[in-house]
């Protein structure tokens, strides 16, 4: 063998090597990045009610324009009543903790009608708990909506 010969053998060695190695690195690169990207939000075939769990939000940003009159109207007999007239014995408000935010139900069960949705940090007054305590019963503030949401999806808010 030449001196030729010997070079390219060990430069092909040497470019496999490089090959294999460097393949591996944007294989591994490729397979975290799919591992570490989060997949996007389940949309069911026997989901009807998006389009009426949107419509909350719809009317939450119409809803504060005329509300801080109503509000500023009704702080002055929140404050001389704070919990008696709006909140009843065990009601309390809280806000939704969950990022995508919670689908009202009509009964306590996953297989009950959707009648609604609520946004995080959307503001609900909490009236019961179901007995096996992973159902609560919320209204949203304004009265409008009632229903059941999964139980620890939620924060009591401290006034």
């Amino acid at each position: 063998m030449t001196w030729s010969g010997i070079g390219k053998f060990l430069l092909g060695i040497i470019l496999a090597i490089a090959i294999l190695i460097g393949g591996s690195a944007v294989l591994a690169l490729y397979f975290m990045y799919k591992v570490t990207t989060p997949p996007p939000k389940p949309v069911f075939a026997n989901e009807t009610v998006p389009a009426k769990a949107q419509t909350p939000p719809a009317t939450k940003p119409t809803q504060p324009t005329p509300s801080p009159a109503a509000q500023s109207a009704a702080k002055p007999a929140s404050d001389e009543s704070s919990s008696a007239n709006p909140l009843g014995s065990g009601e309390y408000v809280a806000r939704v903790t969950w990022p995508q935010g919670l689908i009202l139900r009509a009964e306590p069960n996953l297989e009950a009608e959707q009648t609604g949705g609520l946004e995080n940090d959307q503001r609900i007054v909490v009236l019961e708990e179901s007995a096996d305590k992973k159902w609560q019963r919320v209204r949203l503030e304004d009265g409008e909506q009632e229903g059941w949401v999964k139980a620890g999806n939620i924060e009591r808010v401290q006034e």
